[in-house]
């Protein structure tokens, strides 16, 4: 199941967010406080964390640097009504924020966005999935042409053809 983390220090906010997400088959875990928040992440795997840019006790820019080294996997975004240049670009370089949301949002932006940053995090899961069993794959083949080469070294005959003048194979037949 699909999992969401949301942090605001308003709890109007949080409740928006979860009468928006209640058609969606999700489960949102909604936090006032990032301290609790933070406990949470011990505890549970999240697929995507949406944190507000101020609030008093930690602001959402150290908290998803946070989120990053407790769940790398997690995407993350970071939401405020008031968004200046320099915080965008430290939430990008520091804490490698997915998407920036202003505050008021739009119902359905907010809920596309919302989708499909879970999208390419699958995508993103499936890609690590195949990659491993490429690697994995890759070095079954590798262990299989060692051993080729361990026969070929230990048993040159088996790999030696004799060929007629047209290239065909000829068959010698040794005595026993």
């Amino acid at each position: 199941m699909i999992r969401l983390q949301v942090i605001d220090d308003e709890p109007a906010i949080l409740k928006a967010i979860q009468r928006l997400l209640r058609q969606e088959d999700w489960q949102v875990d909604t936090f006032s406080d990032p301290q609790d928040a933070l406990q949470a992440l011990t505890g549970a795997s999240y697929n995507l964390i949406l944190c507000d840019l101020r609030m008093p006790q930690l602001d959402g820019i150290t908290y998803l640097q946070f989120a990053r080294q407790r769940q790398p996997g997690a995407m993350r975004l970071l939401f405020s009504g008031n968004g200046d240049r320099e915080s965008l670009v430290q939430a990008i370089n520091q804490a490698q924020v997915q998407r920036f949301i202003s505050k008021p949002w739009d119902d359905y932006e907010l809920l596309e966005t919302l989708r499909s940053c879970l999208q390419l995090q699958q995508l993103q899961m499936e890609q690590q999935r195949l990659l491993l069993q490429v690697q994995q794959q890759q070095d079954q083949l590798q262990r299989q042409q060692q051993a080729l080469q361990e026969m070929q070294r230990r048993h040159p005959q088996l790999f030696s053809l004799t060929r007629a003048e047209d290239g065909s194979i000829l068959l010698e037949e040794h005595p026993g």
